[in-house]
């Protein structure tokens, strides 16, 4: 079979890259594979205690070359010249400082092992005190360049974060020319096309992290950037002001990349974006549909007709930009800064005694100690799901915020922290786990109320990801609170299919974005309808209890 009808689409998560192989006229996935990044799996570069996330480019290339070749091995009846495109998503905002010819500058001698010279992970939020200073010039700047991305910048973004390194490292500040989004790298590497002034960037990156914007000739002008860091200045001349939809082609793979891959050189590298932009494309959402990335954080994404949104700038939200999601719709993004990293931290704490005991044990031997260890941490995420689950919500007094690692939206702020309240001596885990779980839809619905407070209807709710496929007492929870129905994307990787889905574009197999999610699609695999016996009490704790101590949280920093 040598008709050029395949796609690949690969995801970079937080952890690991994710790759499909997709014959993009029938829809059916042929393949897929999974690698996990190795210098970041051993907790290399990072420091939690600051809120330190780095993650080295060398990971990024190595995992790339595991999961397309092994997608291609898997697919035994399908010919690699029969690939036509490959398009990535990755999180964001993920930037790293370059030099001129665009190389990160840990690919580079002298900065292979320094964090700063890295791609500084979307969950960095080490850049706070440079996203208030940004806020604090746009402000009383003649063009406020923070509008539409809420009013509020983010230390999650490119700008503050750039700042951040540059201030605090000399070194790297004098190596770097520019800098790249993680999105932008991937196909700037396989296309040879590295260099700053020469990168084909996304309109989506850009467009919600770097305050680009059309009308005011790309990105903020020289002088306020210098206003800030005299190096962010110089580096904007670095920088295309063009940026382009992700139906667009960087370019074709370079011979060194064709090789590398085990594809040619024909096929068509598509212009990248943020995964659960692309999520919401292969989730098959449509205008005024919440399309719910659901993992260690949310991203939510709705695409609305420019002419209804009109010139309203929704306050609190991560932007919105034309062009971001699909081609001729706006892109409006929101999203809990932590959503499944609440129930991580639970468990780690509650699994305190067992992970850091039981190797002390005079009962059992080590190699016991540490089978039973590994088999209870499996346990302990569903046996406090199915224990809350069983919790009469009527009964349960605790409630708390979900703000453990800041709130994205509404109203951006990394230095709030979450609370858990109405604790008695008769709370136990699974309430508390409980109480976790319902601040975490409270979150949700806090997004959605922002939207239909601005005027921004929304019809639906699609969610897709891990939580949203493994965890039924956390969505149908969800849907109880924000009430409204809840569709579960069926594909498991929804991120690399909608890659997938803007691969066939750019390489010219489907006319255009609706086209290819019609061919493929892969549908809904269940819905949970809001329970209306839970509405009245879900009411009041969302504006009695949530909306009451957030309140009082984001009054005082503690």
């Amino acid at each position: 079979m040598s008709e050029k009808r395949f796609v690949l689409g690969v995801d970079y998560g937080s952890d690991s890259a994710r790759a499909v192989l997709v014959d993009a006229l029938s829809g059916e996935t042929k393949s897929s594979a999974v690698c996990y990044y190795p210098r970041w799996m051993e907790g290399q570069y990072c420091r939690p205690e600051i809120d330190q996330y780095r993650q080295h480019p060398q990971d990024y290339i190595d995992v790339l070359e595991v999961v397309v070749r092994e997608a291609l091995a898997k697919a035994t009846d399908v010919d690699p010249k029969a690939v036509a495109g490959i398009s990535f998503d990755t999180t964001g905002s993920t930037p790293c400082l370059v030099n001129a010819e665009g190389t990160p500058l840990a690919l580079t001698a002298g900065f292979e092992e320094d964090p700063d010279a890295m791609f500084v992970l979307w969950k960095d939020h080490t850049a706070v005190k440079e996203a208030a200073d940004i806020n604090t010039l746009a402000r009383s700047w003649h063009t406020d360049y923070t509008a539409y991305v809420g009013g509020i910048y983010s230390s999650e973004w490119v700008w503050a974060k750039m700042m951040h390194v540059l201030k605090g490292n000399d070194a790297v500040a004098d190596a770097g020319y520019a800098w790249i989004e993680h999105c932008d790298w991937m196909g700037a590497l396989l296309c040879d096309r590295q260099k700053p002034e020469e990168v084909v960037r996304s309109r989506c990156a850009a467009g919600h992290k770097a305050m680009w914007r059309e009308e005011w000739d790309g990105l903020p002008d020289e002088d306020f950037l210098s206003k800030l860091d005299p190096r962010l200045g110089a580096m904007r001349a670095h920088f295309s002001p063009a940026t382009y939809t992700s139906d667009k082609e960087v370019g074709t793979l370079s011979t060194e990349w064709a090789d590398r891959l085990g594809l040619t050189t024909d096929v068509v590298v598509g212009v990248g974006a943020f995964d659960c932009h692309m999520g919401t494309v292969g989730g098959e959402a449509e205008p005024y549909t919440l399309a719910r990335a659901v993992g260690t954080s949310t991203c939510d994404i709705m695409i609305v007709p420019p002419e209804e949104l009109g010139d309203n700038c929704v306050p609190g939200i991560c932007g919105q930009v034309d062009g971001s999601v699909v081609p001729g719709y706006i892109g409006l993004e929101a999203g809990q800064s932590a959503f499944g990293d609440v129930f991580a931290w639970f468990k780690r704490l509650v699994a305190w005694p067992l992970n850091s005991l039981l190797q002390q044990s005079k009962v059992i031997d080590a190699a016991t100690a540490d089978a039973l260890k590994a088999e209870l941490n499996d346990m302990i995420l569903p046996a406090l799901s199915a224990a809350a689950e069983q919790v009469d919500p009527a009964e349960s007094r605790a409630f708390a915020i979900d703000w453990l690692n800041g709130r994205r939206t509404p109203d951006a702020s990394q230095l709030v922290n979450g609370a858990i309240a109405g604790l008695t001596i008769g709370t136990d885990a699974p309430r508390v786990f409980r109480a976790l779980v319902e601040a975490t839809a409270c979150g949700s619905r806090a997004i959605v109320e922002r939207f239909e407070a601005q005027g921004i209807p929304v019809n639906s709710v699609i969610a897709m990801g891990g939580v949203a496929q493994k965890s039924s007492f956390v969505m149908q929870t969800m849907a109880d609170v924000i009430g409204k129905p809840i569709r579960i994307a069926r594909s498991e990787q929804t991120c690399a299919l909608g890659a997938a889905m803007f691969a066939s574009v750019a390489a010219g197999i489907h006319a255009d974005v609706s086209a290819a999610q019609r061919a493929m699609g892969e549908g809904f695999e269940r819905t949970y309808e809001p329970n209306p016996a839970n509405a009245e009490r879900y009411n009041a704790l969302y504006q009695d209890k949530y909306q009451v101590l957030g309140a009082l949280i984001n009054q005082h920093e503690f």
